[in-house]
């Protein structure tokens, strides 16, 4: 939850007067639904929608092994407007819930009805469909604020949007993530187990939150203090194009294409910068210069975006 309050509150006054959609949320368990039911009034909120797979009994760690799943939809008018932490408890244990005709699953003609209702969707997607679920949410022309790997930006389909300034990162991003777990859930490196309350909590680093949502850092610029110099900043084997392997490290006086880490989408500003392409993608400059792979005296490097200064 509080990974969660950490950044839905840059986007409170967003959310007014709208329908929220959480469409991989066990309202009964899901965090996401949680915050919303409890921030109905708070927010301003319309309705939200939550829908969960395979699933009719409570349960957060489902095997998804049932045929249908259960669905909610909620518009704040059968209580007063002061919700509280108890309240939520009183809803899970007293409401009856709706039962999808099928299995709940996002791709499912009855999902997107439920999806054509929305304005924004707010969840915590499956990340080995995350291309699919990005590319539907673009489809239907949705504002979305979901969680993902890091690795996600390099995809093909999603570094399309990304070039396109339709899909950018949210506010906080780096560090690490905690997913509470079953009990009996086990991982060799303690460091990233930890209990609270009785609750088992297991970490993940590189979880990014990706949003089509504006934010105040993202016209943010970076100040730039170093100088180019040719021995502190290589070119690359195969592309012209100088290696810089920290961001805080982009020199303030080139105007050519520079490769730097992942982590700069944290601090882009499409004002600042413009995105050329990446070394991990397939056809992701119409020019054919920048695809897969970069390489320094023969040896590739990490993964890298393409980036060019905009000039004043």
């Amino acid at each position: 939850m509080s990974d969660i309050e950490r950044e839905l509150w840059h986007y409170k006054e967003q959310f007014r007067g709208k329908v929220i959609l959480c469409n991989c949320d066990d309202p009964r368990v899901s965090n996401f639904f949680r915050y919303f039911f409890t921030s109905f009034y708070r927010l301003g909120l319309k309705k939200i929608i939550s829908v969960c797979y395979k699933n009719l009994n409570p349960d957060l760690f489902s095997q998804n092994k049932d045929e249908q799943a259960v669905y909610c939809v909620y518009d704040g008018k059968d209580r007063a407007d002061d919700i509280i932490e108890g309240d939520y408890e009183e809803f899970v244990r007293n409401n009856e819930w709706q039962t999808l005709k099928g299995d709940g699953d996002f791709r499912s003609q009855e999902c997107i009805e439920l999806l054509k209702q929305a304005d924004i969707v707010v969840t915590n997607p499956p990340f080995s469909l995350f291309r699919e679920y990005v590319s539907q949410l673009d489809e239907y022309k949705k504002k979305f604020l979901i969680i993902g790997d890091q690795n996600a930006i390099t995809y093909k389909e999603i570094f399309k949007l990304i070039k396109d300034n339709k899909l950018w990162i949210g506010i906080d991003n780096g560090g690490t993530k905690w997913f509470q777990v079953p009990s009996h859930y086990n991982i060799q490196t303690q460091t990233r187990i930890k209990i609270e309350n009785g609750v088992k909590y297991f970490s993940k680093g590189s979880i990014v939150w990706f949003t089509n949502l504006d934010h105040v850092k993202r016209h943010e610029e970076i100040t730039l203090y170093k100088r180019y110099t040719p021995k502190e900043y290589p070119k690359y084997d195969n592309y012209d194009a100088i290696e810089v392997s920290k961001v805080v490290e982009i020199p303030m006086d080139y105007d050519g294409v520079m490769g730097v880490p992942v982590t700069f989408l944290d601090k882009y500003n499409p004002k600042q910068f413009e995105i050329l392409g990446s070394n991990r993608g397939i056809d992701q400059d119409p020019n054919g210069v920048y695809g897969r792979g970069s390489f320094l005296n023969g040896k590739e490097t990490f993964k890298r975006l393409f980036i060019r200064r905009i000039k004043k």
